[in-house]
């Protein structure tokens, strides 16, 4: 245990650095912009993985695994998302090192290992994906291929922050094929559902699933649908995106297929993806200045028990109860640590789970064993009540649904309370400098105007709510009528 974590109100950047580094989540290596997460942030992310795969598959999709090389010319052949990834892209131009004539402890590139083909480091796998589908696929019986790859990619960042912005990043992305537009596009928004789905039950944070505009849609797609979500320093944080991609890449890679009635057809596109941006997500959303704050759902440890005790005698007395404690909470499949350890104190030990935000800590001292009771205190409220020790099982289990209820809620409420509804440009400007969240605002539908507020804010449209009424008003930049309101906010 370190110091003490900034306040989020004192510098909200700099809580959220010391906070993942502290909690041990990752950390900065030697690779400048990317990191290395490390044993428990990693757990945090299996279990967001396995949550997801399920989900996947329940919707009928496999994994596959795809080259991290994407030959330059298949990368070119669809030209939005070519230009759109360009400047981020890492490139491979020799496949050999040799030793350096003049300093024989050097190594230097070999001018003579010339790649005939550079290849690119793959910032996203649609071109890899499509030119091997063309190979997949001849008739409408091949239809639909649905496919997902849990992978790394590189994106060339220069500003970075661990989970929400690294060079490289782990993710997974849906690479799907349809023989028709209304298929591929419930293809689309099914799995912006199942990313909703998976933010609001097991993140327990609230999201608003939407559509992008034309100025902020992935490169080579027709529609963009996304999930939104606010963090608590009022900043919108993209947390996932679904991508209706129409034929754009089916006819730069000519994958064709025979329909039933004999006609030859390119057939239709998704792409859908989540990142390890989803910790900086979680992290953000529940945390408090004590540290990590987890919803039992995805926490690698959900409780944790700590023995008070002076000498080896009372350990002993004290590690039966724990032990059958923690053999009862494993039988009703509930995850927990006995920390028994004589490294640290028991203080040291609240502390560090405290910052690691495991949600339940159960404390057992000799006063406990002469009353039958355990010491039990929960993270997300940090309130601390005597249990019987008959009673803890069903205590615990009732408590792993509340405290991933209570953050659910809280995150909400938050939410809801930072949706703010203007008129005019002077009430917008006002509203983004002294409260922030999400702006409800008339826009005339033109990029112009959006790329305008964005110039004289750094605000930009999240997203086009779904489900959202239509109404009559004015552009809240140009006055212009408009027929429905977006979401503006910053944005990480």
């Amino acid at each position: 245990m370190g110091k003490k974590l900034t306040a989020r109100k004192e510098d909200y950047s700099k809580w959220y650095n010391e906070l993942v580094v502290s909690a041990d989540l990752a950390e900065n290596s030697a690779v400048r912009g990317c990191m290395v997460i490390k044993p428990y942030g990693y757990a945090i992310w299996e279990k967001m993985q396995a949550e997801l795969d399920r989900m996947f598959k329940e919707t009928g999709h496999q994994n596959a695994y795809f080259p991290l090389f994407v030959p330059k010319s298949l990368f070119e052949a669809e030209e939005k998302n070519a230009e759109g990834f360009a400047k981020e892209c890492a490139v491979v131009t020799h496949y050999r090192l040799k030793t350096d004539p003049e300093n024989s402890s050097k190594l230097i590139v070999d001018p003579d290992a010339k790649l005939e083909e550079e290849l690119i480091v793959r910032p996203t796998s649609e071109a890899i994906i499509w030119n091997t589908y063309k190979g997949w696929i001849q008739s409408y019986r091949d239809l639909p291929i649905l496919i997902n790859q849990w992978a790394n990619v590189v994106r060339w960042e220069m500003r970075t922050r661990l989970f929400l912005r690294t060079s490289e990043f782990l993710w997974q992305e849906g690479h799907t094929a349809h023989a028709t537009k209304q298929e591929a596009i419930a293809e689309a928004e099914q799995m912006n559902d199942v990313y909703a789905k998976f933010a609001e039950n097991f993140m327990a944070m609230p999201v608003i699933q939407g559509t992008k505009t034309a100025n902020e849609r992935f490169a080579g797609a027709l529609e963009t649908y996304c999930i939104e979500a606010l963090m608590q320093d009022g900043k919108a944080l993209q947390a996932g995106t679904s991508h209706f991609l129409g034929q754009n890449f089916a006819k730069a890679f000519d994958v064709k297929f025979a329909s039933k009635e004999g006609e030859l057809e390119h057939v239709w596109a998704t792409s859908w993806g989540v990142s390890t941006r989803l910790m900086g997500a979680l992290i953000m959303t529940h945390s408090d200045d004590q540290g990590l704050v987890l919803p039992p759902k995805l926490a690698p440890i959900q409780v944790v028990i700590v023995p008070i005790y002076k000498g080896e005698e009372q350990l002993a007395q004290i590690s039966e109860v724990a032990e059958q404690l923690a053999s009862d909470l494993r039988k009703a499949g509930v995850v927990v640590k006995y920390d028994n350890s004589d490294h640290y104190k028991p203080g040291w030990k609240f502390a560090q789970y405290e910052l690691q935000g495991v949600p339940v800590r159960i404390a057992i001292g000799p006063k406990d064993l002469e009353k039958g009771s355990v010491e039990l205190a929960r993270r997300d409220t940090l309130t601390k009540e005597f249990v019987s020790q008959e009673n803890v099982v069903e205590k615990v289990k009732g408590l792993m649904i509340e405290i991933q209820e209570n953050l659910h809620k809280r995150a909400r409420d938050y939410r809801d309370s930072h949706i703010t509804e203007v008129d005019t440009f002077e009430e917008f400007k006002e509203v983004l400098k002294t409260k922030g969240g999400f702006i409800s605002a008339h826009w005339d539908g033109t990029s112009h105007t959006e790329l305008k507020i964005k110039d004289k804010t750094k605000a930009t449209i999240r997203c086009i709510p779904m489900n959202q009424k239509q109404e009559e008003g004015k552009c809240v930049f140009t006055g212009n009528p408009s027929t429905q309101r977006v979401l503006f906010a910053k944005a990480y």
